[in-house]
């Protein structure tokens, strides 16, 4: 019988390494992955409408017309409100919301969300630092009238400038 006597040299240690799949995991998950996105496409081209392709086309492009109005709105917000800033003008509060309004809708589904959303959040702000609940339902008739259409010009003071 022989026993194995300690050595005075180290022992190597092997790193552990983590398992490795096997060939026939690897084609059974990959058969499985095929089989799902074969399943996903013969829905896709064995359904009933001829004009799917078409539809999903114009789904993106009106996604994309939407962000590019509510980006163009939000510009015409920004102008509106620069331009209010630099005429200070008496009483000319209406009209610049009108016109901000009016300019973003005029852009499309994006441009009236935009001009909605940051109409609400300058109300909402305006709220919070002072202004009176009157002027606001005021200021937010005129973000109305010119996101649905109406002449800004209801609200023009008299005598600003023809610039704005």
């Amino acid at each position: 019988m022989s026993h194995s006597q300690p050595s005075d040299t180290p022992q190597r240690v092997q790193a552990s390494t983590p398992p490795s799949y096997t060939t026939p995991q690897k084609m059974r998950f990959l058969f499985a992955v095929l089989a799902v996105v074969m399943v996903a496409l013969s829905a896709v081209m064995a359904a009933p409408d001829p004009n799917f392709w078409d539809r999903v086309r114009q789904a993106g492009r009106d996604s994309v017309d939407f962000v590019r109005g509510a980006a163009q709105g939000t510009g015409d917000m920004v102008r509106a409100y620069s331009d209010m800033r630099e005429a200070n003008w008496r009483n000319s509060d209406r009209y610049f919301h009108a016109r901000g309004n009016a300019d973003a809708a005029s852009r499309g589904a994006g441009g009236r969300w935009a001009a909605e959303v940051i109409s609400n959040a300058r109300e909402a702000v305006d709220r919070l630092t002072g202004d009176s609940a009157a002027d606001s339902a005021r200021d937010q008739e005129a973000n109305h009238w010119g996101r649905n259409g109406g002449d800004p010009n209801r609200y023009r003071p008299r005598g600003l400038p023809s610039q704005y």
